[in-house]
């Protein structure tokens, strides 16, 4: 997929921009200098969180494919901020374990979980370890278009969500607020 075959229905896979600028506000008042981004697609969220770093951040930027992220690595460039972003393509799952096993457990400041969203769980439950205490994990499409609160909605991606949701507002590792903003922003603040 190049950069002109993105058309406006493509746009939904993209982190909404007010979602996107509250969470580089966010990354600055914790200092974050270690983060991650889980679903990459052309790099939107990658680039927004790394320009809130200082010269010596790193956003780990995991994706599945490099195919859509190569339409926003020029961008990256241009922004000054491709030194970076780590870009790691292989499955996120596999991609955060690997990190743990490598002994980096508590060592990141901030996460935002924005792919498939049946792995949502996993990949917050991974997110969590890696963190640090006072550590933010940022959770989009929480509210996945309203689907989540309609309880003849149960397809996979809705259920998913919709049990992650229940999760965090009951977990005492975190502190939370979900916000209306773009569909729907989960905050949750590792204790």
């Amino acid at each position: 997929m190049d950069k002109d075959s993105i058309t406006a229905e493509d746009s939904i896979n993209l982190g909404a921009p007010e979602s996107l600028q509250l969470l580089q506000m966010l990354c600055k008042m914790i200092g974050a200098k270690k983060t991650l981004d889980i679903g990459v697609y052309t790099g939107f969220s990658a680039l927004s969180i790394a320009e809130t770093l200082p010269d010596d951040g790193v956003v780990y930027a995991l994706d599945i494919s490099e195919e859509n992220v190569n339409i926003g690595k020029p961008v990256w460039k241009e922004a000054g901020v491709y030194n970076k972003i780590k870009l790691i393509i292989r499955p996120a799952v596999e991609s955060l374990e690997k990190l743990l096993a490598e002994g980096q457990v508590g060592t990141f400041d901030f996460a935002f979980i924005d792919a498939d969203k049946t792995n949502y769980d996993n990949y917050y439950e991974l997110s969590l370890k890696l963190l640090r205490s006072g550590g933010l994990i940022g959770i989009d499409n929480v509210l996945w278009s309203g689907k989540v609160v309609d309880p003849e909605q149960n397809d996979p991606i809705t259920s998913a969500i919709r049990a992650l949701n229940t999760k965090i507002a009951k977990d005492d590792r975190v502190d939370i607020n979900m916000l209306f903003v773009g569909d729907g922003l989960t905050l949750a603040i590792k204790k």
